[in-house]
C-alpha cells in the first residue's frame, strides 16, 4: 500500500515526536500519528500527518496491547469530536541507543495493529544521529525514516528507490526544532505514561 502513497508531515507532529525522543534519550519512546487521507483518488495518494500523540517512555509499557488499545480509543475519541476527519494513521518509535537504526519488533506489531484500521498506515523511526545533527542546526533533512507495509505484509523502509515518499510540510521545520531545543520545550511534553502516573497531566 505504501508504494502508492506520499506522507506529508506537519511541523507540529514532527517537532512533538522529536521533543519526545529528546526528553527521554536513555529509553525507547513511542507515540501515535494522527492525520487523514487527503487525496485518496490521486496518484500517489496523500496522507497528511497533522499531529503526534506521545504514548510511552517506559520499556515495559511498549508491548502491552491493553494499554495500546486504551490509548488508541482515547486518541480516536478525542480527535473524532473535532469533526475534521482525523484518525490514527501511524506510529512513531525512537530507539534508546544512538547507533540503533533497526525497526524493533514491537514497532512492527503496533504498526500491524494500526494497519487493520488504516491500510495506508506508516511507521516512523527516529534516527538519533540525524536528530543530533538537526538539533545543532547542521541538517535540514527529516530526522525520521519512513516504513510502510508491503504486499508480503512486512515493514520496509521507504525511499530506497530514490522516491521521496515522506516530506516535511514546512521546509524550515528543523530550524524551529533547534530553537525549541534551545528553550528546553521538551520539558512540556507529556506522554500517556506521564498521564497514567498523574492524571492531572
Amino acid at each position: 500500500m505504501g508504494a502508492e502513497c506520499r506522507y506529508e508531515l506537519a511541523q507540529a507532529a514532527y517537532i512533538k515526536l522529536a521533543l519526545h525522543a529528546l526528553k527521554y534519550p536513555a529509553t525507547a519512546v513511542n507515540g501515535l500519528l494522527v492525520g487523514r487521507l487527503v487525496e485518496p483518488s490521486s496518484s500517489p495518494a496523500v496522507v497528511s500527518v497533522i499531529d503526534a500523540v506521545p504514548l510511552s517512555h517506559h520499556p515495559h509499557h511498549l508491548p502491552l496491547l491493553p494499554t495500546l488499545e486504551l490509548a488508541l480509543t482515547l486518541v480516536e475519541d478525542h480527535f473524532a469530536t473535532q469533526g475534521e476527519g482525523l484518525a490514527v494513521v501511524g506510529y512513531y518509535h525512537a530507539n534508546p541507543r544512538c547507533d540503533d537504526t533497526d525497526l524493533p519488533p514491537v514497532a512492527k506489531r503496533v504498526g500491524d495493529h494500526i494497519f487493520r484500521y488504516f491500510p495506508r498506515s506508516a511507521v516512523l523511526l527516529v534516527d538519533n544521529k540525524k536528530l543530533e545533527e538537526a538539533v545543532k542546526g547542521k541538517s535540514r533533512d527529516p530526522v525520521v525514516q519512513l516504513y510502510t507495509r508491503d504486499s508480503s505484509k512486512s515493514w520496509r523502509q521507504a525511499g530506497s528507490d530514490g522516491s521521496s515518499q515522506l516530506v516535511l510540510k514546512e521546509p524550515s521545520t528543523n530550524v524551529v526544532l533547534a530553537d525549541h531545543v534551545t528553550t528546553k520545550k521538551w520539558e512540556k511534553i507529556v506522554d500517556f505514561d506521564d498521564h497514567l502516573d498523574d492524571i492531572s497531566k
